[in-house]
C-alpha cells in the first residue's frame, strides 16, 4: 500500500505565480459533543519546514506537541476558535469556517491564499481560498495546521476538564467516547456540551420527560 505524503506543492505553483504568502487552514473539533471548534492558519517558510508533517491524526500526542512547538517557532501561525454557544446558534459547519476566518486575522499578516482543509469554502473568507478535499494528508501547509489546531484545542478540553471533572475531556476531548457518554448520563449536561447535538440532546429530552 503507498503511502501518501504531503507535500509542498501547491504552495510552491502559487509562490511562482506571484503569490506572496500563503497559508494552511485547518479545523479541529466538528464532532466533539463539548467544547469549542478550533481552527489554525499556517504559513509555512519554503526554506525551513520542520521535518515529520503530515496529518495530525496520523501521529501520537507527543509528536503532535513537538511539532507544533517547532511550526509556532518557524512559522507564522494564527488562531481561532468558535464557542459553544457560536456552534449552537449557527450550526457546527458555518462556527468551523467562522473559526477559520478568525484563525486567519490572528495571522501577523493576511496572506494572498488561502489552502482550507475539505470541500466547502468560508463564505467571508478574508482572501483568495482553494478548498482541498483531505488537505492535510496532501498539503504541508495544512498538514501543519492541523497539528497547531489539534494540540490547542486538547489543551483547551484539558483546562476545562480541570473544572468540569468527571467526563474525561483530557482524555477524549469531548469525543462521544463511552465514558463520555456514561458520564453524561450520570453527571448531567454541562454548559461547555453542544445541546442540539443528538446525544447530549436525547439525555436533556429524557430529564425533561423525568421531570416536566
Amino acid at each position: 500500500m503507498t503511502v501518501v505524503r504531503p507535500d509542498f506543492s501547491l504552495e510552491t505553483e502559487a509562490f511562482a505565480r506571484g503569490v506572496r504568502l500563503v497559508a494552511g487552514v485547518d479545523e479541529v473539533g466538528r464532532g466533539p459533543l463539548a467544547g469549542p471548534v478550533m481552527a489554525a492558519a499556517v504559513c509555512l517558510v519554503a526554506e525551513d519546514i520542520p521535518d515529520g508533517l503530515r496529518d495530525s491524526k496520523t501521529l501520537s500526542a507527543r509528536r503532535r506537541e513537538g511539532l507544533a512547538a517547532e511550526i509556532h517557532a518557524r512559522a507564522l501561525v494564527g488562531l481561532g476558535e468558535a464557542s459553544t454557544g457560536e456552534i449552537e446558534e449557527m450550526n457546527i459547519l458555518q462556527a468551523s469556517h467562522l473559526a477559520m476566518c478568525r484563525a486567519l486575522a490572528a495571522l501577523p499578516a493576511m496572506p494572498d491564499l488561502a489552502l482550507i482543509d475539505g470541500n466547502r469554502m468560508p463564505r467571508a473568507l478574508p482572501c483568495d481560498g482553494l478548498c482541498l478535499v483531505k488537505g492535510d494528508a496532501r498539503c504541508l501547509s495544512i498538514a501543519a495546521a492541523s497539528i497547531v489546531a489539534k494540540v490547542a484545542r486538547d489543551a483547551v478540553m484539558t483546562e476545562l476538564a480541570q473544572h468540569w471533572p468527571g467526563y474525561g475531556w483530557e482524555r477524549n476531548a469531548g469525543y462521544p467516547t463511552r465514558q463520555h457518554l456514561q458520564a453524561l448520563r450520570d453527571l448531567g449536561v454541562s454548559p461547555h456540551h453542544r445541546r442540539s447535538f443528538r446525544p447530549v440532546h436525547n439525555i436533556l429530552w429524557q430529564e425533561k420527560s423525568v421531570n416536566p
